[in-house]
């Protein structure tokens, strides 16, 4: 199980950016500036895909990839 302070600093970095960030676990996708949806998706083992379109998708992109790693959490990006 994800621990909350690695969902609170996913949405936190997040929602710095003006890009759509979006989180695909299996066929379902969240919001990753919905701390809510990542409460309900981000359970241990499983393997994710991070979509980021936008303005500022690079920056976002490599932020948020340094946040997943240092939570040990299974992220492929998406380019």
């Amino acid at each position: 199980m994800t621990n909350n302070a690695a969902i609170v600093e996913l949405s936190q970095t997040a929602n710095k950016f003006r890009s759509s960030i979006v989180l695909q676990a299996d066929n379902k996708y969240i919001d990753v500036k919905s701390i809510l949806g990542l409460f309900t998706t981000l359970v241990g083992g499983h393997a994710y895909e991070l979509h980021v379109h936008g303005p500022d998708a690079d920056e976002a992109k490599k932020e948020l990839g340094e946040v997943f790693a240092k939570h040990n959490l299974n992220v492929t990006v998406v380019d």
